[in-house]
């Protein structure tokens, strides 16, 4: 099992900046990948963003690239997501994810933390 626990959400005004973290903790030697998703009042959740854990590949949803940016530290088995120039449409629920396999769904999720920007 892989535990994952986010800090870091809150306020911010548009054109602001926030950074997200994940800790990582269990069987963190079985991720291959790990990512960002959100979930905003009303709407499903979707994908924001993914790090290959071991080579730091990256991939990003149209609607963030350019503002957000996803690394890791491997050392810390922690992962961020730096979100930049955001926007009102950005809040949300966001959640941290970890993968077993690159092909397979996410595995374990974190219980998610909330994102608000105010125009």
């Amino acid at each position: 099992q892989v535990q994952l626990v986010e800090s870091g959400g809150g306020l911010v005004q548009a054109g602001g900046s926030l950074r997200l973290s994940c800790a990582a903790s269990g069987r963190t030697f079985s991720i291959s990948r790990m990512g960002w998703f959100r979930q905003a009042p009303g709407k499903e959740r979707e994908f924001v963003a993914q790090i290959t854990w071991r080579d730091g590949s990256t991939f990003y949803a149209d609607s963030v690239k350019g503002r957000f940016t996803i690394s890791r530290d491997n050392a810390k088995n922690t992962l961020y997501l730096q979100m930049d120039t955001l926007k009102p449409e950005d809040t949300a629920i966001y959640h941290c994810a970890a993968a077993a396999s690159m092909l397979r769904p996410y595995d374990y999720w974190g219980q998610g933390l909330q994102v608000t920007v105010s125009s």
